[in-house]
């Protein structure tokens, strides 16, 4: 399917490493749940993995980049069988064009993750912080869209639809 081995496998062993903390359950009765899970190292570090997690992503990102649509379909559907590697695993957000393209890059090879409504939240948010740090996002929402799925896999529209929506509105176009 266009995803080499060694790489997914590479991701699946970091998805096995986080699946303990991502499935952890959590004592909503407990009045400092929400503080404790603040508190709490992230996912990444807990599990001892973010070198290798975050060089993993940035060899996902680059085969992303620079592959083909059957490459792409490939590294979607690798990470939609690596869900946990996908919940805890993303870069540091540089504010420079190329930091946001980045980022929008992770959220298209998620291709809207397990739910469309918090990839669009994600979406809007990281519209605004661009938009703070004076980043014109507009080319890069519609770079990054011509490398999208055109799938709509919840209803909601398609990954490159929902990217495309975003940059012909101000200040994000998702609402």
């Amino acid at each position: 399917m266009g995803e080499p081995a060694e790489l997914a496998e590479w991701v699946a062993l970091i998805d096995a490493c986080l699946a303990p903390v991502a499935t952890r359950s959590v004592d909503l009765t407990d009045p400092d749940w929400v503080r404790k899970m603040q508190e709490a190292p992230h996912p990444l570090d807990e599990a001892g993995i973010r070198p290798e997690a975050e060089a993993a992503l940035r060899d996902v990102l680059t085969r992303y980049t620079e592959g083909d649509d059957d490459v792409r379909a490939g590294l979607r559907a690798l990470l939609d069988r690596c869900p946990h590697f996908s919940w805890a695993t993303t870069l540091p957000l540089e504010p420079t064009p190329e930091g946001f393209r980045q980022r929008l890059l992770e959220i298209s090879v998620e291709d809207q993750g397990q739910d469309t409504r918090d990839m669009m939240v994600g979406l809007h948010d990281l519209c605004g912080r661009a938009r703070d740090a004076g980043v014109d996002i507009r080319p890069l929402l519609l770079d990054v869209a011509g490398l999208s799925s055109d799938v709509d896999r919840y209803g909601m529209g398609s990954t490159r639809h929902i990217l495309l929506r975003a940059a012909g509105r101000e200040p994000c176009g998702l609402w």
